[in-house]
């Protein structure tokens, strides 16, 4: 049996993964020959692997993470806190399947972005649509839209993304519009999908960012309530790193 016109029909009905494999295996024979329903099998298991490769990549391509950070990269070993426990919890994504919220608080440099990305990258790899934005921008970007008219358009493509990175939070007092697209953002997500927030701020001083009263009220009880709290302290790890010799960071 040729096995060029094999390729030329699986190819026509974009099972490339069949194809990959059975190229391999023209480069690479298996060392014994492969029972029928073996082959078949094997060829299944490379489309499906194929397949799933092509959805992940697409996935972290659109969630547009700030940092390549992966959870098994997470360094417990500088004294900030962090508690492992919680954080391997987390790593399992089921907090984003129920739709919960993690707020993540720290000095600036104790690595809150990077867990934040790293949580983010596990949720796409189970499979999870991620959106990433750091809070400034998101502003900027809510603001376009309602100036060319696609303020609700946008509204309902973050609203859809499985789980929202919100990163940065409390940096500068909010404006009347800030105060408002916020708002309408975690209500349109509240209770139907995940939400990820960084901030060098804790909770309790987010009132006098947000400044009005009632709409700091909504958005707070909207983000903290039953959220998952992680509480980062200490030095700075860009400073720690910083003053380490070659050697020494390489064994970080």
């Amino acid at each position: 049996m040729l096995l060029e016109p094999t390729l030329d029909k699986l190819t026509a009905l974009q099972l490339h993964g069949m194809v990959d494999a059975l190229r391999q295996w023209q480069t690479q024979p298996p060392r014994e020959p492969l029972a029928p329903l073996d082959l078949v099998g094997l060829l299944a298991d490379a489309e499906w692997l194929y397949r799933e490769h092509r959805k992940l990549t697409a996935r972290l391509k659109a969630a547009k993470l700030k940092l390549p950070a992966c959870v098994e990269d997470i360094d417990y070993r500088h004294p900030r806190g962090l508690p492992k426990p919680l954080v391997q919890e987390l790593v399992a994504s089921r907090w984003v399947a129920a739709h919960q919220t993690v707020v993540l608080t720290g000095p600036t440099g104790i690595g809150k972005s990077y867990l934040a990305c790293a949580l983010a990258h596990k949720a796409c790899r189970d499979g999870f649509t991620v959106v990433y934005r750091r809070v400034s921008r998101l502003y900027d970007e809510l603001a376009q839209a309602r100036a060319d008219g696609t303020y609700l358009t946008a509204l309902r493509r973050l609203a859809k993304a499985q789980l929202l990175v919100l990163d940065d939070f409390g940096l500068e007092p909010l404006g009347a519009a800030e105060r408002k697209a916020l708002l309408d953002l975690l209500e349109d997500r509240y209770n139907v999908a995940a939400t990820l927030i960084t901030s060098q701020l804790a909770p309790a001083d987010w009132h006098g960012v947000i400044g009005d009263a009632t709409v700091a009220d909504a958005i707070c009880d909207r983000l903290v309530h039953g959220a998952h709290r992680v509480q980062l302290k200490g030095e700075s790890l860009r400073k720690t790193r910083a003053a380490l010799t070659p050697s020494e960071k390489s064994t970080k």
